[in-house]
């Protein structure tokens, strides 16, 4: 979907841009894909499982553009591409059709910020205009900075996924489903 430009104030008083994806942020997007998975382990991949070419990136954001009900919102700060949001539909069965799943992920210099929050409140804000009656995402159990500000935007922790993922080293993660109805 298409979402105009337009600015935010984070905590330190900086001047956010947030907007749509779009086909020419690909390499950005790849980039930050990259440097994200690296420097937090509550990601779902390696930064070498990151092998996305720019073609597909482009096709990937103007599918974006065009879903109806689906939305990429990106942050850039000073002109840097600082983060994004994501809205996507959890299934195309009519069955479904009232539930979406959410993600969010910023540079790790860019968290507690309030950017995050903000974004994530804005996507909820589009996903209810469009429909959607519940928002869905999946958290690391160990991320307590991102579940607290899941909690203090409604929402609430409906069940465990034990060893959710597992890492290099052998170790496991659980994770939390946490839902709030729009």
């Amino acid at each position: 979907m298409e979402f105009g430009e337009f600015s935010i104030k984070d905590k330190l008083g900086r001047t956010i841009i947030l907007r749509n994806a779009r086909p020419e942020d690909s390499k950005a997007l790849i980039k930050y894909l990259r440097i994200t998975s690296a420097e937090t382990p509550y990601l779902i991949r390696e930064p070498e499982e990151i092998t996305i070419t720019e073609e597909k990136e482009k096709q990937f954001i103007q599918a974006k553009i065009d879903a109806e009900r689906e939305l990429m919102l990106v942050a850039f700060f000073d002109g840097k591409h600082i983060g994004n949001c994501s809205l996507m539909s959890i299934a195309p069965y009519k069955r479904y059709s009232h539930r979406c799943d959410v993600a969010i992920a910023l540079y790790k210099e860019y968290c507690g910020c309030g950017i995050g929050k903000a974004m994530l409140q804005i996507v909820l804000d589009v996903a209810k205009s469009v429909g959607y009656e519940q928002a869905e995402l999946e958290v690391i159990a160990e991320n307590k900075d991102a579940i607290a500000m899941y909690e203090k935007l409604g929402f609430e922790k409906f069940g465990t996924f034990p060893d959710n993922m597992k890492y290099a080293d052998g170790s496991y993660i659980d994770a939390y489903w946490m839902m709030k109805k729009l």
